[in-house]
């Protein structure tokens, strides 16, 4: 990992002596976490972990036109303990003051609005990027089109595999189409997703996913939800899930705050079985935050999960973690 960051820091600094336009961008995110639900007389586990970096480069063109390349450098099942991906690799133009379009190897729509309103992506992953409802980036195009200050409208059309893979064979794209409501002191967005049916068997049929999310502030308090619900999961038809997330936060000062999350994922078939119930399950996080200098941000947070379990079955035993996180940005 330290090889890969000095290498692409290295990069970046050279590029910025030769282009004075161009911008570089890192972010880190980091923890040490201690296992909170050890049977008595055993070692908990615990272990510091370099969860994640960006690095990358932002270049302004002209007044219209702008791109950005940014590398994800992290533990993934698809690499070594530490790969890097290129996530974003994109041009953007700003047609007018109301319309803007993404080309590229692009950040999707999917879960964006609850990533910036739940602000606390080195904590822990927005639901749907967590539980891979679709990927933070894609080959494609988006487009954004504002029809006053206080609503805008997003369209996708993308690749459907995400940025660690290329297109599938049957080279079938996966579409989207939201809509957003900008307030002083409340935000919602209704999204839908489509993604097409591989082949036209009796059992299968389009994938969709439905969003209703918002975000309400109110002097120090900030409270936020959504929840979607996933039609033909996996283009078989009545397979169906359902994903909630609740989280919120309170300013005690200005550089300290408390904040909380709850989710909840649950599956139904036809025959109201949970289908997919390995995965189902709830998450609850509450911690507090402080804002040590500009682009430093410490937390001190306990994570607990708990799984699904039958109607017929007792109620699974939660499992608590303690966590340090840490994201440094420059």
């Amino acid at each position: 990992m330290k090889k890969i960051i000095l290498l692409f820091g290295s990069v970046l600094f050279t590029i910025s002596l030769l282009f004075s336009q161009a911008k570089p961008h890192v972010k880190v995110f980091s923890n040490f976490n201690y296992d909170l639900s050890a049977e008595e007389g055993e070692d908990a586990f615990k272990e510091f972990e370099l969860k994640r970096s960006y690095l990358g480069y932002s270049y302004k063109i002209d007044e219209s036109f702008s791109a950005k390349v940014t590398f994800d450098v992290g533990g993934n099942g698809a690499g070594s303990a530490y790969t890097a991906f290129l996530k974003i690799a994109s041009l953007t133009w700003k047609v007018n003051k109301k319309t803007t379009i993404n080309f590229g190897q692009i950040g999707t729509k999917n879960f964006k609005f609850m990533e910036k309103n739940w602000g606390k992506r080195y904590i822990y992953k927005s639901m749907l990027d967590q539980k891979k409802w679709a990927s933070s980036a894609d080959l494609g195009v988006t487009a954004d089109y504002m029809f006053s200050n206080n609503i805008s409208i997003d369209v996708q059309v993308l690749n459907g595999e995400g940025y660690k893979k290329t297109q599938s064979s049957n080279g079938l794209m996966r579409g989207g189409l939201g809509v957003v409501y900008t307030g002083n002191d409340f935000n919602l967005r209704l999204a839908r997703d489509i993604v097409p049916r591989e082949n036209y068997a009796e059992n299968n049929d389009v994938q969709t996913i439905s969003t209703i999310a918002g975000m309400y502030k109110i002097s120090n308090l900030n409270i936020g939800g959504e929840y979607n619900i996933k039609e033909n999961a996996n283009s078989i038809i009545d397979n169906e899930q359902s994903a909630m997330s609740i989280y919120g936060s309170y300013k005690l000062n200005e550089k300290t705050s408390v904040f909380g999350r709850y989710d909840k994922l649950d599956s139904e078939d036809a025959l109201e079985a949970q289908w997919n119930i390995d995965n189902d399950g709830e998450l609850t996080i509450f911690g507090i935050e402080r804002k040590m200098t500009k682009g430093v941000t410490v937390a001190v947070n306990v994570q607990s999960s708990k799984d699904a379990t039958l109607d017929n079955e007792p109620e699974a035993s939660a499992e608590s973690t303690l966590y340090i996180n840490l994201e440094y940005k420059f």
